[in-house]
Formats: C-alpha cells, sequence, structure tokens
C-alpha cells in the first residue's frame, strides 16, 4: 500500500530514475513501514491489548486508497454526499427532529470541541469574526475539572484566555455539580464578565463519566448559554439502547462531539462537531474564496462544505466510516458497545472485593475501570502514611513497565488530583474476552507480588 503512496508524491521508486543512495534509502523506509504497521495491526488484533489508546485497526489501506481533499463537491462528489447522509444520521441518533442541523468531520475531538467554542461566540457575538475580541465583553467558559484538555486549550488559542475557562467541581464519580455550575456562573456575572458557554462531559477520559445534561441544560436555558455535549470517548454508547440513558437530554444540547474512531473502533482519524443550528458553521467560518466556492456554478453550490472547516484542504475520513457501518451495521455496533461494558463490569466484579485490590470509584460508568493494585508488602501499612503513598504511588509503573517489557498484556496508568497513581483500564477491544480480563488480573499479581 505504501507504494501506491509515492506516486502522488512524485518519487521514483524504479532504480534506473534515482540515485544509488535514494534508491536504498526508499527500499529501507518501505521495509521499515511495512514491519512497523504488521506490529501495529498485530498489536490492534491481540485481545490483551487493554490500553486507554484505541487499539490500531487494519483498515489503514482505506488511506492510500482515499488520497483526495472534499472542500467542493467536484472535487469529491461521493464523499461530499456520503459525509451528509452519515452526519444526517448522526443527529438523527442525538435526538434532533428529522436530523436537521449542521456537522463536518474535524481532524479530531480536540479540534471538534474549538469547534464548539467558535460557532457559541458567533453565536452570541458575531462582531468578534471581523472585529476580534476587543467588540465583546469579557467570555467565560464553564467545564469539568475532569474534562478533557481541548476546552482548556481552546480557551488559549481563540483569544479567551485560559483564566477564562473555569473549572467545575464533581462529585466522587467524577460528574459535574450542578449547583457548582449555577454559583460559578453567578460569580462571574458579578464581576461584570459574560458567562457564554458550558461543556458536559460525557465519558470523561479518565473516569469515564458522565455529567448530568438535563440539569445543566436547564441552567444554560436560564442564563441564555450555549451548551455543548463532549461526547468524543462515550457518543458510541448513543448507538447502544442499554446504555443511551447515560447521555439523557442529550438533544437539548446546541452541539455535539462524537468521535467514532474511539469507542466505535473506527480507524484514525473520524471525528465528528455536529451542530443542531443549519447555517451557522459557514457563518462562523466562511470567508468565500473565488477560486474554490463560486456561487454561480452548474450545481446546488451548498455541496461545496469546505468553507464551513477552518481548514481548506480536508481529508476524507468519511469512507472508513462508512465502510464499516455498511459492513457492522447499527446492531453490529451496539453489540460491540455492550460486550465492553459487559466486560468491564465483569472486571469490576471481579476485583472489587478481592484481596490486594481497591477501587478508585464506585461502579463503572463507561468502559473505564481505575484501581490500585496492593502488592503485599505494603497491605499492613498505614493508608494515610506518607511512605505508603510514596510506594504505592511507583506500583502501577513497575509493573506496566515490566507488562512492556515481557509483551504480554498493556494497560494504563495516571495519577488524579491527590491520587496517587492508578491503573486505568479501557476496554475498547473487539477481539477481548473474559478470559483476556482475568489473565489480565493474574498478570497484575504476578508481577506484583514482590514489589
Amino acid at each position: 500500500h505504501l507504494h501506491l503512496v509515492f506516486p502522488f508524491l512524485s518519487i521514483p521508486l524504479v532504480s534506473h530514475l534515482c540515485s544509488p543512495s535514494l534508491s536504498f534509502t526508499l527500499s529501507f523506509i518501505l521495509f521499515f513501514s511495512s514491519s512497523t504497521l504488521k506490529q501495529e495491526i498485530d498489536l490492534g488484533l491481540k485481545p490483551s491489548y487493554l490500553s486507554p489508546t484505541q487499539a490500531p485497526l487494519p483498515h489503514t489501506h482505506t488511506h492510500t486508497h482515499t488520497p483526495f481533499s472534499q472542500f467542493t463537491y467536484e472535487i469529491a462528489p461521493v464523499f461530499v454526499l456520503m459525509e451528509q447522509l452519515t452526519l444526517k444520521k448522526m443527529r438523527e441518533i442525538i435526538g434532533w427532529p428529522s436530523g436537521e442541523g449542521d456537522g463536518i468531520f474535524s481532524p479530531g475531538g480536540a479540534i471538534s470541541n474549538m469547534y464548539s467554542v467558535m460557532i457559541a461566540r458567533y453565536k452570541y457575538f458575531p462582531e468578534v469574526k471581523t472585529k476580534g475580541m476587543s467588540a465583546a465583553p469579557r467570555l467565560v467558559l464553564f467545564t469539568s475539572e475532569h474534562s478533557h484538555y481541548s476546552i482548556k486549550k481552546a480557551g488559549a488559542a481563540l483569544g479567551f484566555g485560559s483564566e477564562n475557562v473555569v473549572l467545575l467541581s464533581t462529585d466522587e464519580r467524577g460528574r459535574v455539580i450542578p449547583a457548582d455550575l449555577e454559583a460559578k456562573i453567578l460569580d462571574v456575572k458579578q464581576k461584570g464578565y459574560h458567562p457564554l458557554f458550558v461543556n458536559a462531559t460525557a465519558g470523561s477520559t479518565v473516569y469515564g463519566a458522565f455529567d448530568p445534561i438535563n440539569e445543566i441544560a436547564d441552567i444554560c436555558e436560564k442564563y441564555n448559554m450555549w451548551l455543548h455535549v463532549d461526547g468524543a470517548w462515550g457518543g458510541g454508547l448513543l448507538m447502544s439502547r442499554k446504555h443511551r440513558h447515560k447521555f439523557s437530554g442529550v438533544e437539548r444540547a446546541n452541539s455535539v462531539t462524537w468521535n467514532p474512531h474511539k469507542m466505535m473502533g473506527v480507524p484514525l482519524q473520524c471525528s465528528a462537531i455536529l451542530v443542531r443550528e443549519k447555517g451557522i458553521l459557514a457563518g462562523c467560518n466562511s470567508m468565500c474564496a473565488g477560486y474554490l466556492f463560486q456561487p454561480d456554478k452548474q450545481y446546488d453550490v451548498s455541496y461545496d462544505t469546505g468553507d464551513k472547516a477552518i481548514q481548506c484542504g480536508r481529508h476524507v475520513d468519511i469512507f472508513k466510516f462508512w465502510l464499516m457501518w455498511k459492513a457492522k451495521g447499527t446492531i453490529g455496533f451496539e453489540q460491540h458497545i455492550d460486550k465492553c461494558l459487559d466486560l468491564s463490569q465483569y472486571l469490576y466484579d471481579k476485583i472489587r472485593n478481592r484481596e490486594g485490590y481497591e477501587m478508585v470509584f464506585d461502579g463503572p460508568q463507561h468502559t473505564n475501570v481505575c484501581f490500585w493494585y496492593i502488592p503485599p508488602s505494603l497491605r499492613g501499612m498505614e493508608h494515610n502514611s506518607k511512605e505508603y503513598r510514596e510506594k504505592l504511588h511507583k506500583v502501577a509503573p513497575n509493573i506496566k513497565a515490566m507488562m512492556m517489557e515481557s509483551g504480554t498484556t498493556m494497560v494504563g496508568y495516571q495519577p488524579q488530583g491527590q491520587k496517587v497513581n492508578f491503573f486505568r483500564m479501557v476496554i475498547s477491544n473487539p477481539a477481548a474476552l473474559q478470559s483476556d480480563i482475568d489473565f489480565l488480573i493474574d498478570e497484575i499479581e504476578r508481577l506484583g507480588r514482590d514489589l
């Protein structure tokens, strides 16, 4: 497949067309690229790959077979229509009437979240597009202390300033406390600032927490604020009749981020920003470049989607998603989601009362299961002592290092706030079985018993 890429780069692969050194270099690159790709695919298909990052899948060839941009209909008519059809279906699943609204695929969840902030600013202060931030009062964004860092990054990149991104307190399971949101909105208003935007997280990165969207929506309506739902990680649960209740109230959101390349297993990159109001994406981002977006073309120029985006050239991300949806069907996605959440519950039930384990929070909301493994040498120590915390902090990194060196399995770890390093088990691998969960537990205990 790599050979297919090089003709587009005008790099000769036939030895008599290039110097011996270039020919050797290209052969060297191709050999190691193919070896690396094979390792990534093998890793993605390994059931014991249980890392927080999604498993690589053997669909990489779709990238080399779609070396197109899709900023206008005439450049990529089939892919433009595929994207519009798929985005409409996603909006229907969210619950917006007849799938009305707008949307676009972006380079990832961070950019999709950035779009939501840009659109919110344009909705309430359209003059900022031409006159800059000086045309608006001091604008404030609100998001959970457990939310993805991309909201804070958007605040910095778009000129709000990271100090104008207010972090909201959460309960013990990582969900935003609505009363804290309202109190902080009132505090901002008292200072003379303008509360603009609230991000509700549906599937937080660490805990897999779902903020109470309905209660947050009530507050947003009360104070005339934009409500965005970051469903980058949790969006796949919308496909499950068993679990979509965790998104209760999502249809009240003004915008939603949904990353099929996460829980649904679509190859990177595949992220959508979905907007309830039709036309606002183009209003916010269009610059009407005359060499691309002529209004007098022979077809309906509403199919020219490029002016909605902050990019010009835009990779065809829809093809692999459309192919997978056609192959698996909505029921296939639902079965995958349900299986992964069942496995996370199986893991939680197996270790919550098992000697040597302590849970970070009670009951998984998503596939995130967070826990400490406590080696025998630490079990008799005072848990609040400095020595205990320092030693426990080193346990997860040491066990993961031994896992990586032995090549048996792969899981993630991290600290959170005042909590020392814990294992963060995230199940999205379609090949995983209960036996792989059993193996993981045995492996943690085998590697950690002498720490």
